[in-house]
């Protein structure tokens, strides 16, 4: 569990990140992450954590949300909108599945957009699923803590039935890359494209992320993305070499 982080992005009150401290220890999370909060947790966040004082007090305050993940080999967004360009999604129940799953392998992340519009678009992309609280369509609206007491809740029913588990028998989970490594070969992507002018510089369009959508729903495993990377390396290679002989 402690391989779990919650990341709340741009929080407007302290009072919320109190809550979902409390949330998190209830069900028995303790690493969170904020990312660039508007104000620092401050006497009220302490008030309505209720007893969860230690996770306000080793929480992590970071400026971005790359920051936040860089070392998560699994990032998860929450999102309540459907967006122009779909992502792979998971509901509730999987979400937790998943997360305790892969934090036996390395920091896994489930990260919580702003109370009033969630995270951005570009946030999203930073994320290989998103899920999505399945609440009543004729009022979804929950408040941030109660979203983050639902899905701490799911990971933490996840976590009770994997101990209940004979993991021995359990098929070995794959390895991925860590999310700063997949923004590493996005990176090198993106300049590869550009050399062939495939991207061109001033109207680069959705490429990248729909490129970023196809990756990120395929999920290539750590090995996978090193032959990857390798296949960009050669084709950067005999461009190199051809503008040498030019």
């Amino acid at each position: 569990m402690h391989n779990i982080r919650v990341v709340l992005v741009n929080t407007s009150h302290t009072g919320n990140i109190g809550s979902a401290a409390r949330a998190m220890k209830t069900m028995g999370l303790s690493e969170l992450y904020l990312v660039d909060p508007v104000k620092a947790p401050d006497g009220q966040a302490s008030a309505l954590a209720a007893g969860a004082g230690d996770i306000l007090a080793n929480c992590k305050i970071v400026p971005n949300l790359e920051q936040a993940v860089a070392d998560c080999g699994l990032v998860v967004g929450t999102s309540a909108r459907s967006r122009t360009l779909s992502w792979p999604m998971l509901d509730a129940r999987e979400c937790g599945l998943k997360l305790v799953a892969e934090a036996e392998q390395y920091p896994v992340a489930l990260v919580f957009g702003r109370e009033n519009n969630g995270l951005s678009n570009e946030e999203l992309q930073q994320c290989h699923f998103h899920v999505c609280i399945p609440a009543n369509p004729d009022y979804s609206s929950l408040n941030l803590a109660a979203a983050v007491q639902t899905l701490c809740y799911e990971v933490r029913m996840a976590y009770l039935a994997a101990q209940n588990q004979n993991l021995a028998d359990e098929p070995a989970q794959p390895e991925y890359p860590l999310t700063q490594e997949l923004e590493g070969f996005y990176s090198h992507l993106e300049q590869t494209l550009s050399k062939t002018n495939f991207i061109v510089a001033r109207h680069p369009g959705m490429v990248m992320t729909k490129l970023r959508r196809l990756f990120n729903r395929a999920r290539p495993e750590a090995q996978e993305l090193n032959i990857l990377r390798g296949i960009l390396a050669s084709v950067d290679k005999r461009i190199d070499s051809q503008d040498k002989s030019r």
